[in-house]
């Protein structure tokens, strides 16, 4: 799952997360991956929440905003979840990993948030990350996320930027881009059991 979090500040302990976005991958049945569901969440800040305002300022979000429809995290959490699960049953899998660009920041906001929530049961692996900011300085000599985009041929507006929906859209193209051209170098080949299982899925669907 590709996810991008917007927040008040650098301290996922003390600064509010103000949005989350979520994107689903799936791999079709000759094993090449590609983007699924999105979802996209304003988010309240939680009590006592820090909103640095050079914070707010990058990314323009107002938090006091009425017409935000914001909802709670433990909220957002529960119909992400809702939804990884699902896709987890879809592929057969028990556990999946959080992909982001510069994924430890994401990450630790999204840990964060399960911690004050009091989350028990969560469908990620707690530490392992993709991280595409490594993975396409490796791969196409760029680490920010527009000159990462542009180089693999995904289009990026920079006015868009910084909307957690938008950003992680680009980031699930770019790691699917990015995962997909290794595979058509020869160096990942799919498991038969894989194609086998993607064949029913796209058999059931049809």
């Amino acid at each position: 799952m590709v996810i991008d979090i917007e927040t008040a500040g650098f301290n996922a302990q003390t600064d509010a997360v103000l949005e989350i976005a979520a994107v689903m991958l799936e791999m079709d049945a000759d094993g090449w991956l590609k983007p699924a569901q999105s979802l996209q969440f304003n988010i309240e800040p939680f009590e006592g929440a820090n909103l640095e305002p050079a914070a707010l300022e990058f990314n323009g979000i107002d938090p006091h905003n009425p017409l935000r429809g914001a909802v709670s995290e433990k909220e957002a959490l529960h119909e992400i979840f809702k939804a990884v699960r699902k896709a987890q049953k879809k592929a057969g899998c028990h556990r999946s990993i959080v992909v982001a660009h510069n994924a430890a920041f994401d990450n630790g906001f999204l840990n964060a948030a399960i911690s004050r929530c009091g989350i028990k049961r969560v469908p990620f692996h707690p530490f392992a990350t993709f991280d595409t900011a490594s993975l396409s300085g490796l791969a196409l000599g760029q680490t920010v996320l527009a000159k990462a985009c542009r180089t693999a041929g995904v289009e990026f507006d920079n006015k868009q930027a910084h909307s957690a929906l938008y950003d992680t859209e680009r980031t699930a193209e770019l790691f699917c881009h990015i995962v997909n051209k290794w595979k058509s170098l020869g160096g990942w080949q799919v498991p038969e059991e894989n194609i086998k299982q993607a064949e029913r899925t796209d058999s059931n669907q049809e």
